[in-house]
């Protein structure tokens, strides 16, 4: 029994570990209620993701609900837009909200609480501009200066608040300062900033009604107190945020109930940037084709390059939770999507650098239909017919002229199979005035094909191919990690230069073959020995365009090996 207990124990991460003796404890009344509280300023990304499924998780890991709440507390930074992505990046993982708040709900009863929070002498007008405040602050080795208004009568700070609240005051002109200690080692503790004007920018809610908005620190603990939040998990940086969230409810809250906050590590992931701000920059100079560029981080982004929600939330369940800070290999985000997709993709044959293969003794005007295999991974998915003709395409990289020694693909007077088909000797080849490779030539043995006599005769090489005569043109998109430096946000350079040039290839006059002339945008696809793709939004019936998820192999860590 106690075996059991401790096992039980190990298998939760440290968050659950928190919440179970929490709710021994009887703590709330043995309620769990989570939020996943984004600030609708920009796009959801794969960091977002961790949290999501830590919020959602814990609710529904102990029977208890998890709302969604908008920190909308900025209306500078704020859009509906991303209101309505961040909705939707949400529901793709899989997870549903109980119910769905704002914290402008909460702008009537917040402002209440900073007024009874003036009566009581706990806050003040400040009418010092940004800059002194930021620098009468101090250091952690050193003592703050308290502001020359920190002891202003509390009826003056009312009056002054009031009419920062009506928007009698300037923007920049006065903030409304909680008093606490301006010697306190915790630096937020020295008289933080509640609230601040802002008459430049109408709310995405609100529009023009409020003048005055709450600083997130002030918002933050006292919203999850308002909805009835039990545990307000966040990440690592919001530690030292902690003491001031339980400060702030010290003030008023009753002592049948209390929030209570906890911390887990922060997603960083090599090869990416997780910082909003500069996410944006990337969108806002061009340097990216929108947030849900598939080489951004971004959900939206993951999703269009064809990650699914699977593989995202197993690889963050395989890196688990810690009260410490890293940064994870890229490539097991690579791996997880590969795991995930190799079960879920149907194979088809895609030629993306073609060269045609001329096979001089099969009859011109003769089509077979081979029977392909959709997913050896997955038997329900059956097989699909697939046209076979006299002329085909295969990669220009599967034929060399001089092929060195352990090379099994096509060369002169050399045997493959081409798959699903027959196997064929190369007779000769052709280059044009350029001395590029135009046409290969070989001759076909037709007892290969597969149930016929020689059938089973051994060649070390199959390649894949398309019917020329029935191949689809498209366009294929090669994406690849969008910066060239294992650590860009600890780079002393500008992260801009740190973009990896590569990190983008198109490709056009791709052949692929004639069952993908009716995909759909997103559908996931394997083609046959060269990577994952799916469908991307800018496809049409008249122009197929595909992205590249990722390649088979994780080709990083050779050239790295090689490095």
């Amino acid at each position: 029994m106690i075996t059991e207990d401790v096992t039980h124990r190990k298998n939760l991460n440290f968050i659950e570990q928190i919440v179970e003796a929490d709710l021994k404890e009887g703590l709330n009344g043995g309620r769990v209620q989570t939020r996943f509280p984004p600030e609708p300023n920009g796009y959801l990304h794969i960091g977002h993701a961790k949290a999501i499924c830590m919020d959602f998780g814990i609710a529904e890991k102990f029977g208890g609900h998890c709302n969604l709440r908008f920190d909308d507390t900025n209306p500078v930074k704020e859009d509906v837009e991303y209101v309505d992505a961040i909705m939707e990046d949400i529901q793709w993982l899989g997870f549903q909200w109980k119910n769905l708040y704002y914290a402008s709900d909460y702008f009537e009863q917040l402002h209440d609480l900073a007024i009874r929070f003036i009566k009581e002498g706990k806050a003040y007008v400040d009418e010092q501009s940004a800059e002194t405040i930021a620098e009468q602050k101090g250091t952690p080795a050193r003592a703050g200066l308290e502001s020359p208004f920190r002891n202003r009568p509390v009826e003056e700070s009312l009056t002054l608040f009031q009419k920062m609240s009506c928007g009698e005051v300037a923007e920049g002109a006065m903030v409304l300062r909680a008093k606490i200690d301006m010697a306190a080692g915790n630096m937020h503790f020295r008289d933080p900033i509640m609230y601040r004007i802002i008459t430049s920018h109408p709310h995405h809610r609100t529009k023009d009604r409020w003048k005055v908005y709450p600083m997130y620190d002030f918002a933050h603990g006292q919203s999850d107190y308002i909805e009835g939040v039990t545990h307000s998990i966040c990440t690592l940086e919001f530690e030292v945020h902690r003491p001031l969230y339980d400060w702030y409810l010290d003030q008023f809250a009753t002592p049948d109930y209390r929030p209570k906050q906890r911390e887990f590590n922060r997603l960083n992931i090599t090869y990416t940037l997780m910082s909003k701000r500069k996410l944006l920059q990337l969108v806002q100079e061009g340097l990216v084709d929108g947030w849900d560029d598939p080489r951004m981080p971004t959900l939206c982004g993951l999703r269009r390059r064809g990650y699914t929600p699977e593989a995202i939330r197993n690889f963050i369940d395989r890196i688990g939770y810690t009260k410490y800070d890293g940064i994870i290999d890229v490539s097991l985000l690579e791996y997880a999507v590969r795991e995930d997709l190799n079960v879920r993709a149907n194979r088809v044959n895609a030629v993306l650098n073609p060269v045609k293969l001329v096979i001089t003794n099969y009859p011109e005007d003769r089509v077979e239909m081979m029977d392909a295999e959709n997913n050896p991974e997955d038997v329900s998915a059956g097989t699909r017919k697939v046209p076979f003709c006299r002329e085909l395409y295969i990669e220009r990289d599967d034929f060399m002229e001089n092929p060195p020694k352990g090379y099994f693909r096509l060369a002169p007077d050399k045997e493959v199979r081409l798959k699903y088909g027959y196997i064929v000797r190369c007779t000769g080849f052709e280059n044009n005035l350029q001395g590029e490779l135009e046409t290969i030539y070989c001759e076909y043995d037709p007892q290969t094909r597969s149930g016929l006599p020689e059938a089973s005769r051994k060649v070390k090489g199959t390649l894949h191919w398309v019917s020329a005569r029935h191949a689809l043109d498209a366009e294929v998109r090669l994406y690849d990690r969008l910066f060239n430096v294992p650590n860009p946000s600890e780079s002393d350079k500008d992260f801009r230069v740190l973009l990896n040039p590569q990190s983008k290839i198109t490709l056009t006059g791709c052949k692929v073959e004639p069952s993908l002339a009716t995909v759909k945008a997103l559908d996931y696809l394997q083609f046959q020995r060269i990577g994952y793709f799916c469908v991307d939004s800018d496809s049409r019936p008249e122009h197929l365009v595909f992205n590249r998820t990722v390649p088979l192999k994780d080709t990083w860590a050779k050239l790295n090996e090689k490095r």
